[in-house]
């Protein structure tokens, strides 16, 4: 997910739980979802001339833009009105528990998180999506984001947007400036390269943003991923096994690898003090102190968005997160899910749409919205430029070896929540660099943690 929203995204299954007794009444008169498929031009639907339906999500901005976009195409294509609700302050959680609490939920809502999702949907708040529905989304995503929405057999959520959280962003200049001809494809060459960088007179070759301790557990979940494997990662992100294991204790070392070396990233104090944004920054503004830095695809926005220098795909490239002791390619990333509260008719046609490609299609021919979706029959031309496409192929091309970002998935007390839980113990770790100290406070703030 967008950085901007992680915080705010975070909290939205603690809301949902509040819910567990609250029931919502549909609105409008059932209606189903086409049941055949266009040639060319997407889902057949049928005429919704005079039905208005509401959809909830935080996007702003571009973003919003963007989204309307998707809107305005199916409205064209049916006659219904969509209305778009941005949530006020951007507390979407809070704003959708308030209306389905108070009997008045938005038609549809876009959630971030699969927690979320099954909290709503066990409550009887959330309804499935009709077989037309299902079968859209089995046919144009891997079987893994169809999984992240199911909840007791039944589909409740339809992917819609993606990001790409295993992605390493560097300095151009800065690479061709310490003689690297191209960007590292393992941890150990990722460090070597590191030192390179350093003694090339880069001061801080890899720009940490630890005053953002969400930034660490990113770090954390994309070696864990690689050292540990899929399996062992889906099982401690539902704290099936401890933040004490074997695993953990090893990812931690790796990790450590990184973070101990000051000469790569710099006095762990400073790094604590540097934001996200700030991280970007470090790197691609006109007189940068760093050379690289890791985050998600959404770096690429923070870039133009902040007005830096460097230009996206010729300044300012990335490569993937590079592979440990020879790991097998796994990608950590998030998404938005739209979700039916109601039974109005339009929901589950537009719910159809929206899992066509070409929903994405309308989406992305909006500017400056940073949007990646993992349909994988959208054609790369549809993306806007050559690194958008590519951060999207990565997402289709992993196919089942995505994941869900761990911490997203985590209680909030643990895994969403500034300077306390995974957050405050990675930053602690980034400090002082004690692994067993690290794994045993993360595995007692898992354990005081409820909503596993």
């Amino acid at each position: 997910m967008h950085a901007a929203r992680k915080i705010i995204a975070v909290v939205a299954v603690g809301a949902a739980a509040l819910l567990s007794a609250c029931s919502s009444s549909g609105s409008g008169g059932a209606g189903g979802a086409g049941k055949s498929s266009a040639a060319s031009g997407g889902p057949s639907l049928p005429d919704l001339k005079g039905t208005t339906f509401t959809i909830l999500g935080q996007w702003t901005g571009a973003e919003q833009q963007a989204f309307q976009a998707v809107i305005d195409a199916f409205d064209k294509k049916t006659g219904a009105t969509g209305q778009y609700q941005a949530a006020a302050g951007g507390n979407q959680a809070g704003v959708l528990a308030t209306k389905v609490q108070g009997g008045t939920p938005p038609d549809i809502a876009m959630l971030a998180l699969p927690g979320a999702i099954s909290q709503y949907a066990k409550a009887g708040n959330a309804k499935p999506v009709d077989p037309a529905v299902s079968d859209a989304v089995a046919a144009n995503y891997a079987k893994v984001w169809t999984d992240l929405a199911t909840v007791d057999g039944k589909l409740y959520g339809v992917p819609f947007d993606a990001s790409n959280k295993s992605t390493v962003w560097y300095n151009v200049k800065a690479f061709q400036n310490a003689g690297i001809s191209s960007p590292p494809q393992t941890w150990q060459d990722f460090l070597k390269d590191g030192a390179t960088l350093s003694a090339s007179g880069v001061p801080v070759p890899i720009s940490i943003g630890g005053g953002d301790g969400w930034t660490l557990t990113d770090w954390f979940e994309n070696v864990y991923i690689r050292t540990a494997g899929l399996d062992d990662y889906d099982k401690l992100t539902h704290h099936e096994i401890k933040w004490t294991d074997p695993t953990v204790v090893e990812a931690l070392t790796v990790l450590k690898q990184l973070f101990g070396d000051k000469t790569l990233v710099g006095n762990p104090d400073d790094a604590l003090k540097v934001s996200f944004p700030q991280s970007v920054d470090n790197v691609f503004k006109a007189n940068p102190t760093s050379a690289i830095v890791y985050e998600g695809s959404f770096v690429a926005t923070t870039i133009t968005g902040d007005k830096l220098p460097a230009k996206v795909g010729t300044d300012a490239k990335f490569f993937p997160f590079p592979s440990v002791n020879g790991s097998k390619a796994a990608l950590v990333g998030g998404g938005d899910f739209a979700v039916a509260f109601t039974t109005n008719k339009a929901v589950q046609p537009f719910l159809q749409f929206l899992a066509s490609p070409q929903a994405v299609e309308a989406l992305l021919s909006s500017p400056g919205s940073g949007f990646l979706s993992a349909n994988k029959n959208v054609p790369a031309s549809a993306y806007p430029d050559a690194t958008s496409a590519e951060l999207a192929k990565q997402i289709v091309d992993v196919g089942d070896n995505f994941r869900f970002d761990m911490s997203d998935q985590a209680p909030a007390t643990f895994g969403g929540t500034p300077n306390q839980g995974e957050w405050a113990d990675l930053q602690q770790f980034l400090r002082t660099g004690d692994v067993q100290a690290t794994a045993a406070k993360l595995e007692q703030d898992a354990s005081a943690a409820t909503g596993w």
